[in-house]
């Protein structure tokens, strides 16, 4: 659908006003809610000189207030990007230049960040703080009073706009994803009617007509994003239930909280719950064992599906939810530049596999050369997923060369997630290309050594670098985090990988720390597992 996504949105809300859109604590917002705030604090944005193609900066945790402020860049036809809320001085001043920000949305909290960041960023002219009321600093506007205060930007005309979503930047600086409503409309479908069994809309008509169809006096789903919404599982999985008629639910904690998510399933009634791989989900896990063996488990009778993007999910952690819960795993492979590239569905009964997937619709592995890897030849292909014309790099037109092919005349996502493809179609996920460590000549999986010793009892988190090495070229070093009271040693730690994958892939030295750095989404912070793994004795 070549729609503006803000008019996809004011098409629902005009079907569905008196509904709840979202829920974040005690705190809610109906359609007509949500959609007027958001008008005005578009208004206020425009008083501002905000228009077509303007780039606005989203600098908050979870909440209702995220979900307006995207909406109401939306409805300007300006350009909303994602801000990490852990950014320091140097990282601000990098996004927001890249992106060339004319305005900035921000929580309280970074007030003094974004005040020292100012002076770098003399094109950002339009601040709103959200929170902290009585203690606006004078460059900025208050949120409450800025939507309280201006009319309400009227609805319009609007094309097939501008959409930019930041990668994490684990391996190096972000970059900027610019691509177009059309192609985010179509992602986000597949986490809302593709779940339902539905065909995605393809006019405002159809729209309309499959809402009323599925009820406009319910919800065909209600949603709990547990990753920050300025990741882009955490910003789909919300609007792809909101597109099909659902309803989001927020949790409140700035920080991951496993008992505060399994306590809001059971209240809100959650049906599905998006997070990151184990990082999310051992935790939970663990919360819902340890409620379970106290004699106060969490009703989960209302949940059907927990949905993972990005982080490898172990198949024995699967196996611990689904005793939970009678509900389906869903584990994809997917990117801010494209996919689904592969899927795999684990219920109660079945055996859970790690890193072991079905092709997605569309999707291929491919070799250097551009073609089909062959089932069953053992050959490491790319991971590759039709994208359109439209999507690329902000700003770099090398790496956007890199990653967006064009492969038998057509044009595709290749973001470097290595797999091969067995004899039966199954997808064997490698990891990405630039986590394989060369070491005396040998190609080692970081990701596969990671896999092997979070299976060890006493691994709580792990990451697993190469370091340069003068004999070898790289050694590989694994730096983890302990359970509570727990012991490791290199040579234990050397004999566990040892026992399930080959002598070459075992770690040289291991480095504990109290804690492993990651994003708030859950990714793995590599440049700092590489600085500590070199400064290690």
């Amino acid at each position: 659908m070549r729609e503006s996504f803000a008019t996809v949105l004011e098409t629902i809300g005009d079907v569905r006003p008196h509904r709840l859109a979202v829920s974040h604590g005690e705190r809610t917002r109906t359609w007509a809610e949500l959609d007027e705030r958001a008008a005005r604090l578009a208004g206020h944005l425009a008083a501002q000189g905000v228009g077509p193609g303007a780039r606005v900066a989203v600098a908050l945790y979870n909440g209702i207030e995220y979900l307006e402020s995207v909406y109401a860049i939306l409805k300007l036809r300006a350009v909303p990007l994602n801000v990490n809320y852990r950014y320091r001085h140097a990282e601000l001043v990098q996004l927001l230049g890249d992106a060339r920000a004319e305005a900035l949305v921000l929580d309280a909290s970074l007030a003094d960040r974004v005040a020292e960041a100012r002076p770098a960023l003399p094109q950002l002219r339009a601040l709103v703080q959200v929170g902290a009321p009585d203690d606006v600093p004078a460059w900025a506007a208050g949120y409450e009073q800025a939507v309280a205060a201006a009319d309400p930007a009227p609805r319009t005309e609007r094309g097939d706009d501008h959409w930019l979503m930041y990668t994490g930047g684990t391996t190096g600086r972000p970059k900027g994803v610019l691509s177009r409503h059309s192609g985010l409309y179509t992602t986000c479908c597949a986490n809302g009617f593709l779940l339902l069994g539905e065909p995605f809309p393809q006019t405002l008509g159809d729209l309309r007509a499959v809402l009323e169809r599925l009820g406009t006096d319910r919800d065909a789903m209600v949603c709990l994003p547990a990753p920050p919404l300025m990741h882009a599982t955490g910003m789909y999985t919300t609007f792809g239930a909101l597109l099909a008629g659902g309803r989001v639910v927020y949790l409140t904690s700035r920080s991951y909280d496993p008992d505060e998510l399994a306590a809001t399933v059971q209240r809100e009634r959650v049906d599905t719950v998006s997070i990151v791989g184990d990082v999310f989900a051992r935790p939970l896990a663990d919360a819902l064992d340890a409620a379970a063996a106290a004699g106060r488990p969490y009703d989960l009778s209302t949940l059907r599906r927990v949905i993972s993007v990005g982080v490898t999910w172990s198949a024995d952690v699967k196996q611990r939810l689904l005793r939970h819960a009678d509900m389906v795993c869903r584990d994809l492979v997917a990117s801010s530049e494209g996919g689904p590239y592969a899927v795999q569905e684990t219920r109660r009964g079945e055996p859970a596999e790690t890193a072991h997937f079905r092709l997605f619709p569309g999707a291929r592995v491919v070799g250097d050369d551009g073609e089909d890897v062959v089932p069953g030849s053992g050959q490491v292909g790319l991971l590759a997923a039709p994208v359109d014309e439209h999507i690329r790099y902000q700003g770099d037109d090398e790496a956007t060369a890199a990653t967006f092919r064009v492969l038998g005349g057509r044009r595709w996502a290749v973001p470097g997630d290595l797999a091969e493809l067995t004899a039966d179609g199954t997808v064997v996920l490698h990891g990405r290309g630039s986590r394989v460590i060369n070491t005396g000549g040998e190609k080692v999986y970081a990701e596969e050594v990671e896999q092997a010793l979070l299976t060890h009892p006493a691994v709580r988190d792990a990451m697993v670098v190469g370091t340069p090495d003068e004999r070898w070229g790289s050694r590989i070093v694994a730096v983890v985090a302990l359970r509570p009271g727990a012991s490791l040693t290199t040579d234990e730690a050397r004999a566990h990988v040892g026992a399930a994958l080959a002598d070459h892939k075992r770690p040289r030295e291991l480095v504990v720390v109290d804690e492993l750095r990651r994003s708030p989404s859950g990714k793995a912070d590599l440049r700092w597992a590489r600085t500590v793994a070199q400064s290690a004795p």
